[in-house]
Order: C-alpha cells, then sequence, then structure tokens
C-alpha cells in the first residue's frame, strides 16, 4: 500500500468509529524516544522515519508534526505522500493541541492508543475534548487493524550487567530509591521507563534496535520488586539474580490488571512523564498517588566512579576505531569506490574490533555533501551516493561497549570545498571548543551555558535548529534526560537541571544548509569538580572523545588566539592517548594531522 492507500484505510476506520481526529505518536507503551519496530505506527503510516514526530489524521486530511532536525528530510520523504508538514517551533505553526482546539467540531471524539500517549497529552487532548462536549477513546489502536504484516514483539534474551561495569548493586540501588520512595510517603514506585528499569536491577536487553533495553514494567515495594516481562527471556543466572534481590517475574501485559488492584490503603508514586495514559487510568481514582519526577531519572545520570572510568575507557577504544576510519577514508577516497554505505559498514567493522563492542549506539548517519543538510540524515540504498574526491562527508554514529555507550560526529573534507564550507567548519569547530572550555558555578543549567556554543554562529548571523548537547545513558538510551544544552525551553521538554559532577553530555554545534552541506562536530563531555572559593563550587567540563578534527577544513585565519590553543591542545591529547594503539602509518599520520596550527 502507498501511504495515501494507508490513510484512506485508516480514515475509513475512523468514519466506522465515529472517530474526528486519530493520533498517532512516536512511541512505545513506555514513552520511548526510540522504538521497536513493532512501535513504528507513525513510520508505517506516513512514511517518515525520522525518530521523532506525531501524525494527526482528520477524516479527509493528514499532517505531520516533527522538530527542526527533521525539517528538510521531512519534507523529503512526505511529498506526493499527501500528508501536509507541520514544523514545530516555526512562526504561524499551531501545536498539536491549538490545532486540536481549532478542528474539533462539538462533541467530537478524538481518539488515540492510551498505551502510546503519556499521561499529560491524555490528559491535555480528554480536556480539549469535554470542552467542545466530545470525549476521547482510548482503547483503539486503528493502525494495527490496518497493518497487515505487523513486526511482532520482540523476543530476544535479556543480559545480565556485571558489577565492574555497573559500579553498584541492585540492593544499594534499590535502598536508594526506597529512601526517595520513603520521603514521598509512598508504599509503591511504578516504573514504565526501559532504561530505568535496567539500570535499577543491572539487566540489559535486546528489544529495541541499537538499544539494549527489554521491554518490562516495574513495581517497587518496600521488600520486594514486581517485574512485568517475557520470562523467556530471562537465563537461570538471571532468574537466580533476579531471587537474590527479591525480584519476581509476571507476564508483561499483567501490569495493566495489577494497577488495577491497587487499593485506596496504598500510595502510589509514579511520574506521570513516562507512563502512559491508558496505564495510569487503571489506577482507580480512590489510590492515593504521588506524582513526581521518577528518583531514578536523576539517579541514572549521574555516573557512578567504576561507570566513569569504564566510560573513559570506551572513549578510547571508539576513538582508536574512528581515528583509524579517519586514515583509512583520507588514505583510499579517489582510489577505490567508497559510498555513504561503504564508509558506514567500514567504520563499524572498525569498531567491532575492539573488545567488548555490542553493536551501534543509535542507527547510523554518514551524509555527503548536501544529504548533511538533514541533521539526521539515514542513507538507503535509494539514497546511497558514491564519495568524491571533493566536498564535506559527515559522519554521526557511537558503539554500545559492555564499558558505556559512545556518539561522536565528525565532518571531514575529501578533496577541495569552497570558502563559505570553510568559515563555516571552522565556526563549528569554534563553538564546540568554547562549551567544552567552560567554567561555571554549580547551579549552572545546560540553558545557561549553551550560549557559549552558538555565539559564533550568532555574531554571523546563523543558527542551528537542535539542541546543542543531550546527556548519554550507559548502555541505555543515547539520548538520556534530563542533561541537555538548549537556549530556549522547547515544548514537551521541561526540564532544564543543574548540570551535576558526573553527568555525561554531548556537544554537537552544527550548521545546515539545504541543497549544499552540512557540518556538525561532537564530543561527549563529563562534567568534572573544580575548585571551591567564597563565591561557591565551579565545575567544568572532561572531554572524553578523543578523534581529530580535520584541519583540511579549518581556516585558522578566522580562529582567536584562544581558540587555536584549545584546539592545539585537544589535538596534542587525541596524539597522546590515540598514537600508541595504532600502526606505524597511521601514528605518522596521526601526527600530521594533530599538528599545532
Amino acid at each position: 500500500m502507498t501511504v495515501r492507500e494507508r490513510i484512506e484505510k485508516l480514515q475509513e476506520q475512523m468514519k466506522k468509529k465515529d472517530i474526528q481526529i486519530y493520533i498517532v505518536p512516536t512511541a512505545d507503551y513506555h514513552q520511548s524516544e526510540y522504538v521497536g519496530e513493532h512501535f513504528k505506527a507513525r513510520k508505517f503510516l506516513t512514511g517518515f522515519t525520522g525518530s521523532a514526530g506525531t501524525a494527526v489524521v482528520l477524516q479527509d486530511q493528514a499532517y505531520l508534526w516533527t522538530d527542526g532536525r527533521y525539517f528538510i528530510q521531512a519534507a523529503q520523504e512526505l511529498k506526493e505522500s499527501g500528508v501536509v508538514l507541520q514544523k514545530i517551533g516555526e512562526p504561524d505553526v499551531p501545536t498539536i493541541e491549538e490545532f486540536l482546539k481549532k478542528e474539533l467540531t462539538d462533541q467530537g471524539v478524538i481518539g488515540f492508543d492510551g498505551r502510546t500517549v503519556g499521561v499529560a497529552k491524555g490528559q491535555e487532548y480528554a480536556e480539549i475534548a469535554a470542552d467542545k462536549g466530545g470525549s476521547v477513546r482510548y482503547d483503539l489502536d486503528l493502525v494495527d487493524e490496518i497493518w497487515e504484516e505487523r513486526p511482532p514483539l520482540s523476543e530476544k534474551p535479556a543480559f545480565l550487567l556485571d558489577i565492574r561495569y555497573a559500579g553498584e548493586t541492585v540492593e544499594k540501588k534499590l535502598s536508594r530509591v526506597r529512601k526517595a520512595m520513603e520521603e514521598q510517603k509512598a508504599d509503591v514506585l511504578v516504573i514504565t521507563s526501559l532504561d530505568d528499569i535496567g539500570w535499577l536491577l543491572n539487566i540489559r536487553g535486546n528489544d529495541v534496535e541499537y538499544f539494549p533495553l527489554l521491554l518490562s514494567y516495574a513495581v517497587v515495594g518496600k521488600d520486594r520488586v514486581d517485574l512485568y516481562a517475557d520470562e523467556r527471556k530471562f537465563s537461570g543466572e538471571i532468574l537466580a539474580h533476579f531471587q537474590e534481590n527479591h525480584v519476581k517475574v509476571y507476564p508483561y501485559d499483567d501490569i495493566y490488571e495489577r494497577m488495577k488492584r491497587f487499593t485506596k490503603d496504598e500510595t502510589v508514586m509514579l511520574d506521570p512523564e513516562q507512563m502512559n495514559y491508558a496505564l495510569f487510568s487503571n489506577l482507580s481514582e480512590e489510590v492515593s498517588k504521588v506524582q513526581a519526577e521518577n528518583p531514578i531519572l536523576m539517579m541514572k545520570a549521574v555516573k557512578n566512579p567504576v561507570e566513569a572510568e569504564n566510560i573513559r575507557n570506551a572513549h578510547i577504544k571508539d576513538g582508536i576505531a574512528h581515528t583509524k576510519f579517519m586514515y583509512w577514508l583520507k588514505t583510499t577516497i579517489g582510489k577505490e569506490r567508497i559510498t555513504e554505505l561503504s564508509a558506514s559498514a567500514k567504520l563499524e567493522a572498525l569498531r567491532g574490533m575492539q573488545e567488548h563492542f555490542l553493536g551501534p549506539s543509535f542507527g547510523p548517519i554518514c551524509a555527503y555533501k548536501e544529504h548533511a543538510a538533514c541533521a539526521h540524515y539515514s542513507s538507503t540504498p535509494e539514497t546511497n551516493v558514491e564519495l568524491k574526491t571533493e566536498g564535506l562527508f559527515l559522519t554521526d554514529t557511537g558503539g554500545h561497549y559492555y564499558e558505556g555507550s559512545t556518539d561522536i560526529t565528525r565532518t571531514v573534507a575529501l578533496g577541495e570545498i569552497t570558502g563559505e564550507e570553510r568559515r563555516h567548519f571552522t565556526t563549528v569547530v569554534c563553538g564546540m571548543l568554547r562549551l567544552a572550555d567552560a567554567r561555571f558555578l554549580y547551579g549552572c543549567s545546560g540553558m545557561t551555558l549553551d550560549y557559549a556554543a552558538r555565539e559564533p554562529f550568532w555574531r554571523q548571523g546563523i543558527n542551528y535548529n537542535h539542541g546543542t548537547g543531550h546527556g548519554v545513558g550507559y548502555l541505555g538510551n543515547i539520548h538520556e534526560p534530563p542533561a541537555n544544552f538548549h537556549w530556549k525551553k522547547v515544548p514537551g521538554k521541561s526540564k532544564y537541571p543543574a548540570l551535576e559532577v558526573g553527568m555525561v553530555i554531548t556537544d554537537e554545534p552544527g550548521i545546515y544548509i539545504e541543497g549544499s552541506h552540512g557540518i556538525r562536530i561532537e564530543n561527549e563531555l563529563m562534567v568534572a569538580e573544580g575548585e571551591k572559593n567564597e563565591y561557591g563550587q565551579f565545575l567544568h567540563f572532561e572531554i572524553l572523545t578523543y578523534v581529530p578534527i580535520d584541519l583540511d577544513a579549518i581556516d585558522p585565519g578566522l580562529m582567536t588566539e584562544q581558540e587555536k590553543q584549545l584546539l592545539n591542545g585537544y589535538h596534542q591529547k587525541v596524539y597522546e592517548k590515540i598514537g600508541p594503539h595504532l600502526t606505524e602509518e597511521e601514528r605518522t599520520w596521526l601526527r600530521e594531522y594533530t599538528r599545532a596550527i
């Protein structure tokens, strides 16, 4: 079926069930950012392949909302589909809620699968409908009714994360969580976020492509944990681990009935930003609820000393692989055929040679020339192009290792580049270096510091439509909340916490010129403790990523002396940390590519 045909079939179902507006988000039952194949309903319906977006279907028209990372990509993929693109945050573009208020008629019905919509959104949709004398139907998965060969839920096995990688026992983690519950006077904590459950129980899974997570729910009580998951995924070793930590396993879908069984004598703690609307709606109104941020969110974001040291080691491995890739690319281009896809495969193969490599940490972005203007472009056999000895090539990739997860972007010149490309490249590098060099008092958030990266851009009257950085999970979500760098509040993202020692966050400014080129440079940073004096506790960043920045694309004349010193200092460390792990030929090349400018 074409996209038009799928939407028409959905609209037929809407008319049969008297649904005026039907909403299809990009989500699974756990409000995950990235989802398994079974949950890619929005992609199936609209043909848009980006990781973020919400489809809103009327009985005679369909719309798609997505953010600035995907404006160009969405416009290309929705062409000829009949789906109207709505660019979030752009002038005169309504929010989904504003759109619903305008389009919903009196006594109209809004439909959605309540398992894939968060509590706050579901409540807002219900309020909008109620204001029109209408209602919501959240028990409908209409996409499932037209998706004839929908992939089944994953049945892949889970695995334990050894204490030498986790750095903290389940017993100690549960003690910390129960202390937070006690402070809220809660009897139980319901956890629905996959990475939080993985962190708490020191387990991982393979249920989401690129993310080693397990489809599960957990209910933490005062002396036991009830885990709702497919028991077939657990080995005898894992079941023994559960028994030791008083964890009992129940069928995955039984969580919905469990929610109904809570009584008025129990106080249930939950995070409405992580729970789905259907699950929340199964709680009786008589049950006392504590709606608060999941305490695991911050516990997990602040890496313990064992995790921190492991992450440093993971980045050395990743730096070796990526530096070898750059050497290969620079010395091979023009001598043999290389494409976006073959370059991507080469980089993954080099990572695969590193000990404890588990797989990519997200879908690779390998984009040549104008393809890189799509911030999250993903090459396919249909879009794949050959790399030539000219222009810029961007790779945004990462790896999962037992020692942690990585996310790194480099843009390299494959030959001659234009003056504009060189100026833009230098601007991106300077912004990245400035942020990494920041010194700041405790209490600053990523919103406070984002300007350090954007100032070189804004001085030229240019900008980029994405955050400058995101938190990074340890064998979890590569985009881990709540740490981030962003200069303004973004709808749906309300958390801008103070940066804490041990948080890992990316530093990735970029420039995207439609039809021409895209440039992004990304390192990972760890928040580190500085001096403490009469003014307070100062913090700074430890750079984790060590891969050369392409001097072939730099214009030193556009850099201040301080920026040159920062780049030279960084490159000296790259050579010291990565050089010993390379062949003599690679090391000679690296010495030249990390020379002082």
